[in-house]
């Protein structure tokens, strides 16, 4: 435990802090970087398309992409405040939306999988190739900070040349267990429950030739929902088997050589912070575990001033 974040006493709780970083309250008004953003397509695989929203400044110190969550998407509040702060201290910005996220149902045949991997990563690749002569930096939010991490691992092998550091806020490690956690807390799973049925509504709507969630509706569960979905539409018909394709404990970390940050919270709903502990990490990874935090929170005041974001800051300026 380092790098001390001491909220004040209002804000010790996990499900205000996990409230606080889903409210946009404020998140675009006077927000610079998105009247500098322009919508970018990428065909990072074949017949696959993402969107992506790129907002470059004017004397760039470096570029920061930003992975969001599941269910979140380029407009997340988390995502909106952490690229203003890093655009208001001199950085382009990149944010990506995976498939099926934001408005970009259309985009794609295909359904969103967090194994998809390959794509997430060619679209790093991607834009990290803008500004080759400045530093680039990859931040992702929860699902993201999966998403980030294994991006980290795949560049032991394919590394990015002008990638400098990772960081992983409330990072997913083991996919089964934040599901079942979501399930045991009321409204957790109603948000995620509402959002993900509105998604898929969406997706049927534009290929009801492909697609009929209909009975998967009335399933309560996210687990129950997650089952159903694997067994109907995807080549997991044992939804553990899919969970572990992108389950990250023990030494999964181990061969990062790209300089990584972690940072999670003891009183976390979603992540169990055990599975940090039993972590094998690279001498090149920082795990960083508050007392508090909630889930993607680290509220410093209720103002919207965040910690994670000196930290990262910090770290860019090394």
């Amino acid at each position: 435990m380092s790098q001390a974040f001491n909220p004040p006493f209002y804000l010790r709780n996990a499900f205000v802090q996990t409230m606080l970083a889903s409210n946009k309250l404020g998140t675009k008004r006077n927000n610079p970087m998105l009247n500098a953003a322009r919508e970018v397509l990428l065909n990072p695989i074949p017949n696959v398309t993402l969107q992506g929203f790129y907002s470059p400044h004017a004397q760039a110190k470096g570029v920061v992409m930003l992975l969001h969550g599941w269910e979140g998407s380029v407009n997340s509040a988390y995502v909106l405040r952490t690229g203003k702060f890093l655009y208001e201290h001199g950085y382009s910005v990149f944010r990506l939306n995976y498939r099926d996220h934001g408005d970009t149902h259309h985009l794609n045949t295909g359904l969103f999988y967090a194994i998809l991997l390959d794509e997430v990563f060619a679209s790093v690749q991607a834009v990290a190739g803008y500004e080759t002569s400045k530093p680039f930096h990859l931040l992702g939010f929860s699902m993201g900070g999966n998403f980030a991490l294994r991006v980290a691992r795949k560049c032991a092998v394919h590394p990015i040349p002008n990638l400098k550091h990772i960081f992983s806020i409330s990072p997913v490690l083991d996919p089964e267990k934040s599901t079942y956690a979501i399930d045991q807390h009321p409204m957790l799973q109603k948000h995620f429950r509402r959002g993900w049925s509105r998604s898929l509504l969406k997706k049927q709507s534009l290929y009801p030739h492909l697609y009929d969630f209909d009975e998967g509706f009335k399933l309560e569960t996210i687990t129950a929902m997650t089952e159903w979905m694997l067994q109907h539409y995807s080549e997991y018909p044992v939804m553990r088997d899919y969970f572990r394709q992108y389950t990250l404990l023990g030494d999964a970390l181990t061969t990062l050589n790209v300089p990584t940050t972690l940072i999670t919270a003891q009183d976390d709903p979603i992540i169990p912070v055990e599975d940090f502990y039993d972590l094998k990490l690279s001498p090149t990874t920082e795990l960083i575990v508050h007392p508090h935090g909630g889930h993607n929170g680290f509220f410093e005041t209720l103002s919207g001033r965040v910690w994670y974001q000196k930290k990262i800051l910090s770290t860019l300026m090394m």
